[in-house]
């Protein structure tokens, strides 16, 4: 009995040394975070001051100063009329906009290919297909591209709302390419089920428009990434590689000292805010609510920073200004019964990625079911889905590497230094740079062997060069920190059933009756997001002389000089006013990072967690040893075939990476030349899954054996041409692939001393 109880006072002790070391980690961070942002404004507004103090005293007298003081107040009394008169084109848009049914903001032309509403199941999705613009053309045996957008308060477009974009790439290499959209309000009563089983006939609508081309690539956007992923495991038959962008896989995931909405569900009360946002709508979610959230994260630029360099740049930017705001400011509506399966299995619950999730009733969710190849990508300045919540999905579904081998399955991510969540779809550098490169590196998929892979890019030089490095799950957690405080969002998962199951049975049913549609339809449009967007609109009789007046500063506008001081000094006011915001945001987080932990890391809360604190079990051992005693079983089976990719996969482990362009020429080689031309290519993927996990669990018996795949003069040759042709110039190889090249060179040319040595 004693012994019990002081192994309780020891966990406790522990516990409660946890819960200290999550505080003090947090304040750490958060303050040397503060210091360096701190030190980086003070440089920075130093310049400034020194700069506006230089261009004052460069002026000759007092009368001259006054002088560049009268040109500011003109110019800066101009930008402002012409900043309102771009809000007032910002507002009118947005009317006309939702006027018009709130279409998708695609600068592309397109035809509609299905609705999901005429589904048997139906819902507000819909299938469209984009038709190049003049000058481009697709080939219709080129793999398709499906293209999923988050439905997470804004409407459809982002992925192709301008030439540099994932459409717009896809396109360019002359892919087919169509686009998931949904309209702004949802079928009555509609569900995820619903939606995935529209997105499901969209894909096989593709299928069967392109008979002679692969499987689709379908990509999948933040929201519409883990859509995607629950798409490929529920229907795992109709989808090809899937490329999830910033998508919130493993939503717990996070290191301390930043990306603070993790924290959101444990101090607001789990989903339940959620249900009655819900009931006092009507049954409807409004997107508005998530959008102010989203634009909470980072205020200095959504609330002011923007409205600043429009005013700033007045001259230039509206255009800019308005293209991205048409789509910023439209909100779409969700479901009760949509945004309780989101909150519930990803933002609070986790349960995706911990395998028990449900689409509905008794259709589980599996993401070991998917057999398509996977690309994850991620960004380290992606606040909304850090890296942590991209990545971790992988450690949670497999037990190890090995488990992902011998499943056959492929996934690679990619992690950016900096780009924040919008700019991994919305930005030209990046379209140019990694989704230009998932589009190269699809194309080399056959040649990849099963394996977890981190793609490298290096752009330092004139050009880009892509590799391939095999990771391990330590290496994943190098990039998304250790996970030992996701055992304090337990307890939040399990307090949000709680209260949900009281706010259900005592509150929603009272709420939901009294609520006339009518009144949720009206208390939407006085939503403070939408009522302030349409507040310049040229119906406000107080913006009738505007355009006028407008007109005629365009007509006739003298810009400042930019080294006026007051101009400078306008700058440095905005600079400080940014810092200010985000200083205040940055209070605010850490606030909130150090209420969590306060309530939730306490030894007593991580207790009350426990029953939802794990993941999913792993794979037996004995489950995964049949597959590998199969493939060993046959290691003189397959011939010349078999025994090239052999020597490939053999010649693979002797580098750390592996380039792109080698993976080209190995695609093409395991594709166009004999004996592979003939193949499908799912006998393809299968011989090198076969021979992969000869070479990984039989090395020394796979080396032995392969005379017995490559038999004659006239196979030997052919062998050796086609791995020459892979390999390319022996001086650009790795020591070590040098000598194990010269290894198999001595064997082809059928010299058994030379390669024994």
């Amino acid at each position: 009995m004693q012994r019990t109880a002081d192994h309780s006072l020891q966990d406790l002790a522990r516990d409660i040394e946890l819960q200290s070391h999550f505080l003090s980690a947090a304040v750490r961070k958060r303050t040397e975070a503060a210091v360096d942002s701190a030190a980086h404004s003070m440089d920075a507004l130093g310049n400034s001051a020194t700069a506006i103090t230089k261009s004052m005293l460069a002026f000759s007298s007092p009368l001259a100063l006054a002088g560049a003081w009268r040109a500011y107040l003109r110019d800066a009394a101009e930008r402002a009329v012409l900043t309102v008169d771009t809000l007032r084109q910002w507002s009118d848009m947005q009317i006309e906009h939702q006027k018009a049914g709130a279409p998708p903001v695609l600068i592309y032309d397109y035809e509609v290919v299905m609705e999901g509403a005429n589904l048997p199941r139906p819902s507000n999705y819909v299938l469209l297909r984009i038709l190049p613009p003049d000058g481009q053309t697709v080939a219709d045996t080129k793999r398709p591209y499906c293209i999923i957008d988050p439905r997470a308060g804004h409407g459809p477009g982002i992925g192709g709302f301008k030439v540099e974009s994932q459409v717009g790439v896809a396109l360019e290499d002359g892919h087919p390419v169509y686009f998931v959209a949904f309209h702004q309000s949802p079928e009555p009563g509609q569900t995820l089920a619903d939606v995935t089983h529209s997105e499901a006939a969209f894909v096989a609508e593709i299928k069967r428009r392109h008979p002679d081309a692969p499987p689709p690539v379908v990509v999948g956007n933040c929201q519409g990434g883990w859509a995607t992923a629950v798409l490929a495991a529920t229907h795992p038959e109709l989808t090809g590689p899937i490329i999830l962008n910033g998508a919130p896989m493993s939503y717990w995931g996070g290191k301390l000292g930043e990306y603070p909405m993790r924290y959101a569900g444990g101090l607001m009360g789990g989903v339940t805010p959620a249900l009655f946002a819900s009931d006092l709508g009507g049954g409807i979610f409004d997107g508005a609510d998530l959008v102010v959230n989203f634009e909470a994260q980072n205020p200095g630029r959504t609330w002011f920073r923007k409205y600043y360099d429009l005013f700033r740049d007045v001259d230039n930017g509206p255009a800019r200004f308005l293209e991205f705001e048409r789509w910023w400011t439209s909100f779409y509506l969700l479901s009760r019964e949509e945004i309780r399966w989101i909150v519930e299995n990803l933002f609070v619950g986790n349960r995706l990625a911990k395998n028990e999730a449900q689409l509905e009733p008794g259709v589980p969710i599996d993401l070991k079911a998917i057999r398509a190849p996977i690309i994850c990508f991620a960004s380290h300045g992606d606040s909304i889905t850090p890296p942590a919540q991209a990545l971790n999905w992988i450690l949670d579904t497999y037990a190890s590497t090995d488990e992902i081998e011998v499943s056959g399955q492929r996934i690679i991510y990619a992690v950016h230094e900096k780009v924040g969540h919008l700019g991994i779809f919305v930005s030209s550098s990046v379209a140019r740079r990694e989704h230009h490169e998932f589009v190269s590196t699809l194309k080399t998929m056959e040649a990849f062997a099963p394996g977890l892979y981190e793609m490298l890019i290096d752009d330092t030089g004139d050009t880009i060069e892509v590799s391939f490095a095999k990771r391990s799950f330590d290496d994943i957690l190098k990039v998304t920190g250790l996970r030992r405080d996701e055992a304090a969002f337990a307890g939040v998962a399990r307090a949000s059933e709680a209260l949900a199951e009281v706010y259900d049975s005592a509150a929603a049913p009272v709420i939901s009756r009294r609520v006339h549609p009518k009144v949720a339809k009206r208390l939407r449009d006085l939503h403070p997001a939408r009522a302030g967007r349409r507040a310049f609109a040229s119906r406000n009789p107080a913006m009738h002389p505007v355009a006028m007046v407008a007109s005629r500063i365009s007509a006739d506008r003298n810009p400042v000089d930019p080294t006026n001081p007051f101009l400078m000094a306008e700058r440095m006011w905005a600079d400080m006013t940014e810092i200010g915001l985000n200083a205040i945001r940055d209070m605010k987080e850490a606030a909130s990072e150090l209420s969590f932990f306060s309530i939730w890391a306490t030894p007593w809360a991580i207790a009350y967690g426990k029953p939802l604190d794990h993941t999913r079990r792993a794979t037996p051992a004995q489950e995964l040893a049949p597959v590998v005693e199969a493939a060993v079983a046959r290691i003189q089976d397959g011939g010349l075939a078999a025994g090239i990719v052999r020597l490939l996969i053999l010649l693979a482990g002797t580098r750390s990476s592996v380039r792109l362009d080698r993976l080209a020429r190995s695609s093409a080689a395991l594709s166009t030349r004999a004996p592979f031309d003939t193949m499908q290519p799912a006998d393809r993927a299968e011989l090198i899954h076969q021979q992969q996990m000869i070479v990984r669990f039989a090395r020394d018996a796979a080396i032995e054996s392969l005379p017995t795949l490559i038999t004659t003069a006239a196979e030997r040759k052919t062998a050796r041409e086609i791995l020459a042709f892979v390999l390319g110039d022996p001086e650009d190889m790795a020591p070590k692939t040098k000598g194990a090249w010269a290894k198999v060179v001595a064997f082809l040319d059928d010299k058994p001393q030379a390669a024994a040595q």
